[in-house]
């Protein structure tokens, strides 16, 4: 993939803001909650600026990318997750996917979002309208990937995410996913928190974690003012007893290549690749979805691929 510039930050900042991006793992209640939380900034702020976001742009498709980084936590060696929103709003639908790694990538089905007037609260509900959640897990040694869906109930990432793993796991799941934008319209704080009640877990701490989860101040405007993330932790859930695993980096990245896509046009039947030839503008061009990186490739690089069949 090729990332774009974001403009008023130096590479040294850059460099600063990606690696406070990690996503941290804990227990509370002595192992009966599982949780992790995200601290997403950079990787939200690259996204923006990678695929030409606006504001409600970058709470949608933001929101998913910390909601899917969430949901890796647990993840090893080079499984996967993704999932999926089909809707009939005026969204569409997004696709994110995020690895073991930390590695996130993703897109809206349609930018901009086709609306009359501006959001007037950071209610999404009314952009989703009804339609599907698929959630796709992708372990290294599977021979197919795991699928599961369900209805939206709820229209935000947040809630219809914690109601899949209530419908389709059967575990008691609360998501926070917070991207703040300031008046000017510039991010400045996004990350997310992902609580889970483990097999076993008392009513009385199940209760107390369901008013501790709705009593959390918003994540982004936190991280926006300088919390760390285990910071928020220990404080917010110090009753719980908070035990914390250890954390890994996050990054919007993308595997994309050249030479990937390359390879692609390169197959193409010979008189496919003379038809491009005869017909075709160049540079002729290819656009990966879920990066926005753009590909080019002028004459002279098709008629090579034309000149080896």
């Amino acid at each position: 993939m090729i990332k774009k510039d974001i403009t008023g930050m130096t590479n040294k900042e850059q460099l600063q803001a990606r690696a406070k991006d990690r996503v941290h793992s804990f227990l509370l209640a002595d192992g009966q909650v599982r949780g992790a939380i995200v601290h997403g900034t950079h990787v939200v702020r690259e996204m923006q600026v990678n695929h030409q976001l606006g504001i409600l742009e970058t709470m949608v498709l933001g929101q998913a990318y910390l909601g899917v980084l969430l949901m890796t936590a647990n993840l090893k060696g080079n499984d996967r997750i993704a999932f999926k929103i089909q809707c009939s709003g005026p969204i569409k639908g997004l696709s994110v996917e995020a690895s073991a790694k930390g590695d996130v990538r993703g897109f809206l089905n349609v930018v901009p979002i086709p609306v009359e007037t501006a959001p007037e609260s950071f209610d999404l509900a009314p952009f989703f309208g009804t339609g599907l959640l698929e959630v796709i897990s992708l372990p290294e040694a599977a021979k197919h990937p795991y699928l599961g869906h369900v209805k939206l109930q709820y229209g935000n990432p947040a809630s219809d995410l914690a109601n899949y793993y209530l419908q389709s796991e059967q575990t008691p799941t609360a998501f926070n996913l917070s991207v703040k934008i300031d008046g000017q319209g510039n991010l400045t704080g996004a990350g997310g928190i992902l609580l889970q009640a483990l097999p076993g877990a008392e009513d009385d701490v199940i209760d107390r974690l369901e008013a501790l989860a709705q009593s959390l101040p918003s994540i982004g405007d936190m991280f926006a003012l300088g919390t760390e993330p285990t910071a928020l932790v220990q404080s917010h859930f110090s009753e719980l007893n908070p035990k914390l695993l250890g954390n890994k980096r996050v990054e919007f990245f993308c595997p994309c290549q050249k030479e990937t896509v390359g390879n692609v046009i390169a197959s193409m039947e010979k008189s496919e690749l003379e038809d491009i030839l005869k017909n075709d503008p160049f540079p002729v061009q290819s656009l990966c979805h879920n990066c926005n990186t753009l590909y080019s490739f002028q004459k002279e690089e098709i008629q090579a691929f034309c000149d080896k069949k």
